[in-house]
């Protein structure tokens, strides 16, 4: 395992644990809250919290997979892995989703006790260190420019939102009084599109990168800036890439001196290759076609 993807790894791994430990106190603590102060929304934010552990346990996985070298099996390394980790956690998100509002449409059509005002204060520590994790855990996936890490701290901005649907549904039937107990219920609902919303979000990029889906675009800007910048290179074409894990592989075609040998030309192609990897570090590998400049622009250009 290289240096890069240890430290890719060891980064990611640090943020799964902190999680998975945070959201194993969060879920009993708001389950036996939820149980004892009559509160479904309560209920259904630990829920969301369960899934929230397996969401970072099946990210947990993933980087472990998606850092372990190419072999003959996988000669382009595993870091599908962490899109195939990602996209488990927006599928556990909308079957809470779905669970939870199936469960919430039967707590409206019969209302059972109000919940507890006391519940309050529970769901408002949970609030603000939801938000916290969100934070603390996207900076790690924006340094990393990890689909998984990213899709774990979405998760927690899903259950932030969710305890905060449910601290609105609760202060409704706590102020408005025994007939409004319903509103609990609709709290549930309201925290469940959210949750869904959170899935899909999480679910849609994910597939994307397991298609093969072309990077943004300023990516392939700064690529071709780079090699076109190198002493020699006549013209670029016919650039394509694909993100696998945290990194970028590259094919590009450069159109260089006709006349130049083949060794001169495989010279060049190393330094635009390294000119490339300077400019956009998270790319992992180049394949340069070298061409004959004829002077002509090409289609592909």
């Amino acid at each position: 395992m290289s240096s890069r993807a240890r430290e890719r790894l060891e980064s990611g791994l640090r943020a799964a644990r902190l999680g998975v430990v945070a959201n194993a106190a969060l879920a009993l603590v708001k389950g036996v809250a939820g149980v004892l102060g009559h509160s479904f929304a309560l209920v259904a934010d630990a829920i969301e919290s369960l899934a929230d552990i397996g969401g970072s346990a099946v990210v947990w996985g993933g980087l472990w997979v998606a850092a372990q070298d190419a072999d003959d099996d996988h000669p382009y390394g595993h870091g599908k892995a962490e899109s195939l980790a990602a996209m488990a956690v927006g599928v556990l998100l909308l079957a809470a989703a779905i669970g939870i509002m199936v469960h919430g449409i039967r707590g409206i059509l019969a209302p059972g006790d109000a919940p507890a005002a006391w519940t309050l204060v529970v769901l408002a520590g949970v609030i603000v260190t939801k938000e916290w994790l969100f934070r603390r855990v996207l900076q790690v996936s924006d340094h990393l420019g990890s689909t998984a890490v990213m899709a774990d701290a979405w998760h927690h901005r899903s259950d932030a939102l969710s305890s905060l649907a449910a601290f609105v549904g609760i202060a409704t039937a706590v102020v408005a009084g025994p007939g409004w107990a319903w509103a609990d219920d609709a709290a549930a609902l309201v925290a469940a599109v959210i949750i869904a919303i959170n899935g899909w979000r999480i679910v849609r990029p994910a597939v994307y990168e397991l298609m093969d889906g072309a990077p943004d675009p300023s990516i392939l800007r700064r690529v071709r800036a780079a090699a076109a910048a190198v002493d020699g290179v006549e013209r670029t074409e016919k650039l394509l890439a694909r993100k696998v894990g945290t990194g970028y592989f590259v094919d590009l075609h450069v159109h260089a001196d006709p006349t130049m040998t083949l060794h001169a030309a495989h010279l060049l192609s190393g330094l635009v290759k390294s000119a490339i990897r300077r400019a956009v570090p998270a790319v992992e590998n180049v394949l340069v076609h070298m061409e004959p400049f004829d002077g002509e622009e090409s289609p592909g250009a």
